[in-house]
């Protein structure tokens, strides 16, 4: 297990499952985690279980303002960013492109795409004053695989894939170090949402078959090590049974 003491965490969409999670994990490893979600109810009571190395912030990522504030407020804080992960997203409504509603579609860029290049903007200019940082973008097989009912979805993921493409060939001189994970189905809410919606293929996967939440922060975990360097700009799949094996998931 790698040991990220005095290291600074921000995470987005961590009131519960993967971002959740992954606050847990990170802390458990020493690093002190900053915990960003629209509401604070629920990232309040759990920087509280954490302790000390834990702050909760209010954050609307699809708001300029709230992501750099989120930014500031986590540096003055804890002194540093060193890994920011950009987990925030939704995807429903699930519906086909004929009867989408035109403002939830907006919605979805809003928090899936924009989200993400303000937070990567934002502590950008920090990390490479500091001269080093891990900016991980959670990304899906939905990039590259077109599914009913999920345009928005697909469209948002494959644009935070080519984001992070740029963000690599960019800043990977100035010692940032850009990934993006591919997780595949995971035990979450957002996997009730597809289910109910009973469109595609991916909303009759049996609960069993989806990954723990656990799984994906210790890739993630993996991921903000040197261990994981030869996926610098790339995509890693957490579906392919080599990185599980080199996690330590199996």
């Amino acid at each position: 297990m790698s040991d990220f003491t005095g290291k600074t965490a921000v995470i987005t969409g961590a009131s519960r499952g993967i971002g959740a999670a992954t606050a847990r994990h990170f802390a458990a490893l020493g690093a002190n985690v900053a915990l960003a979600a629209r509401s604070t109810q629920d990232i309040e009571t759990i920087a509280a279980e954490i302790g000390d190395n834990a702050l909760a912030i209010a954050c609307d990522v699809s708001d300029a303002t709230q992501v750099e504030n989120l930014i500031n407020t986590a540096v003055e804080h804890f002194d540093s960013i060193d890994i920011l992960i950009n987990n925030a997203g939704i995807i429903d409504p699930v519906e086909r492109l004929e009867e989408s509603n035109i403002d939830a579609w907006s919605k979805m860029m809003d928090i899936n795409i924009k989200g993400v290049y303000y937070a990567i903007r934002f502590a950008l200019p920090i990390m490479k004053t500091q001269g080093s940082g891990t900016i991980i973008n959670i990304g899906s097989g939905a990039a590259t695989s077109a599914l009913e009912g999920w345009s928005h979805y697909c469209t948002s993921k494959a644009a935070v894939h080519h984001l992070n493409a740029c963000l690599h060939k960019e800043e990977s001189e100035n010692g940032i170090r850009a990934l993006v994970l591919s997780p595949g189905t995971v035990a979450t809410e957002m996997q009730t949402v597809i289910a109910a919606s009973g469109i595609n293929p991916v909303s009759q996967i049996p609960w069993d078959d989806h990954i723990s939440t656990d799984w994906v922060a210790r890739t993630l975990a993996w991921m903000a090590t040197p261990d994981a360097d030869d996926w610098l700009g790339q995509v890693v799949s957490l579906r392919e049974a080599g990185i599980r094996t080199r996690v330590g998931l199996i």
